[in-house]
């Protein structure tokens, strides 16, 4: 396992600190000037899984992202145990830093049952083994960056992704809202049901608002708009095992009042859906800086 999966999985392994209470570091995720958002959802799912009996597997989640998590310091997790019922449990999950909420989720766990099957079919894209991935398109790209943020834009991360048609980073032109993308982590294999859904949550948050950026010619290292996640809902299908290949087939169809909202499906390489995801986000426009007189 590689040192990237190992810092990922100890991120997600919280610390209890009493029965409802628990402590998840606040460092070593996706960004370094805020706690990105996936690890948060995270965070809250595993804190929430530990309040619950192994017999029950998160189907769906809601949660709100209320203020930007400051990574210099640990998150605190509450959970209210809301329901333990016969085939279902609720849970609410509060995340607070400097005495302040920073996310609220509510998250539902199901006995695993049989039933009716029926499922979209997955898009037909080029295999992942055909695709740069991530590191490569940086690695490409290392010279417009400057020099000072060089190193955490190389950075080694866990979550090895590879866009089906990824877009000049620094100069985008407008382009289809329909965002597919391959990821995985290798070093999550043999981990528990519970760990599989945790890691899938904190790599559902990767991408996601960028399908609402591809039409107006958009990009995170463009900084023409202000951008953050406003909401995340997930929905758990079949198992999950990240080790290997999955498809988030991602869209936008629609961004208005400041905001976009994104959905996304993801399957195994094999055609199987696992998950569904949406998401609003915040996409204000920024104002331009007033010209100094000579």
């Amino acid at each position: 396992m590689d040192d990237g999966a190992a810092e990922l999985l100890n991120l997600l392994e919280i610390e209890r600190l009493e029965k409802d209470m628990f402590r998840g570091l606040g460092s070593g995720g996706e960004t370094n000037k805020r706690i990105y958002g996936g690890q948060v959802i995270a965070q809250a799912l595993a804190a929430a899984y530990g309040t619950v009996d192994e017999d029950r597997l998160c189907h769906s989640l809601h949660a709100y992202f209320i203020r930007a998590g400051d990574p210099s310091i640990p998150v605190i997790y509450q959970v209210d145990r809301s329901r333990d019922g016969g085939s279902f449990t609720t849970r609410r999950v509060v995340a607070i830093q400097h005495g302040r909420q920073i996310l609220n989720m509510a998250a539902s766990f199901q006995v695993v049952e049989g039933g009716w099957d029926y499922q979209h079919p997955m898009p037909d894209v080029p295999a992942p083994e055909t695709l740069l991935s991530r590191d490569e398109l940086r690695r490409k790209n290392v010279d417009r960056i400057p020099e000072a943020l060089r190193a955490d834009f190389l950075r080694p991360r866990p979550i090895d992704y590879r866009e089906v048609d990824p877009r000049d980073l620094f100069d985008p032109a407008p382009a289809s809202d329909v965002n597919h993308m391959w990821f995985r982590m290798q070093g999550a294999k043999g981990a528990s049901a519970a760990m599989q859904h945790c890691l899938l949550a904190y790599a559902s948050d990767m991408n996601l608002l960028g399908s609402s950026l591809r039409p107006h010619g958009l990009t995170w290292f463009k900084p023409r708009q202000m951008t953050a996640s406003l909401d995340h809902a997930m929905w758990f299908h079949a198992p999950i095992h990240f080790e290997n290949w999955h498809l988030y087939s991602m869209d936008a169809p629609f961004t208005g009042g400041a905001r976009g909202f994104n959905r996304g499906s993801i399957f195994t390489e094999d055609g199987v859906l696992v998950a569904s995801v949406a998401q609003e986000g915040l996409m204000r426009p920024l104002k331009p800086r007033p010209k100094e007189s000579s």
